[in-house]
């Protein structure tokens, strides 16, 4: 794995592709994560909470996941590279360029992510770094979820 420091403008542009990584770790959304999810959120939406009425009603056949828990799974699912980010002080989520809930991940089901670079910028207060994550529940070719992440790193006080 090679380090490239976080203002190494020119390093991290050198890794800037169009395809995506290797797949990470695998994790299942069970239900039981779901309802937990619904309870700090307040959505009790009854495509994510209520089995039964799901497995009749849902155009899925069973419940699925929020959206947001899809994406809020994203530190769980450390996405493979060949290199890593060094030398900064810390680094902060900046935001979203795109965010996109694609397919369903249904109850049960294990997702997992790949990513790839898509932008460096310098900034007057660090380097933003876009990445493009990938969130696909195993076995199936189109993603669950697509989310351009923007985060910006510091350097050290």
């Amino acid at each position: 794995m090679d380090d490239i420091r976080f203002d190494d403008i020119d390093g991290l542009r050198a890794r800037i592709s169009e395809d995506f990584g290797e797949f990470g770790a695998e994790k299942e959304v069970t239900q039981e994560m779901i309802n937990q999810f619904a309870d700090l959120t307040g959505d009790h939406q009854w495509i994510h909470v209520d089995v039964e009425r799901a497995k009749k009603e849902s155009p899925f056949g069973q419940p699925i996941a929020h959206g947001f828990l899809t994406l809020s799974l994203l530190p769980t699912l450390r996405t493979s590279t060949d290199y890593r980010i060094v030398g900064y002080g810390n680094a902060t989520n900046y935001g979203a360029d795109k965010l996109r809930f694609i397919s369903p991940v249904p109850a049960g089901s294990k997702v997992h992510a790949r990513s790839r670079l898509v932008d460096i910028q310098q900034k007057p207060k660090g380097t933003q770094v876009t990445q493009e994550i990938a969130v696909h529940v195993v076995g199936n070719d189109r993603p669950a979820l697509l989310y351009r992440m923007l985060v910006l790193y510091h350097p050290a006080q």
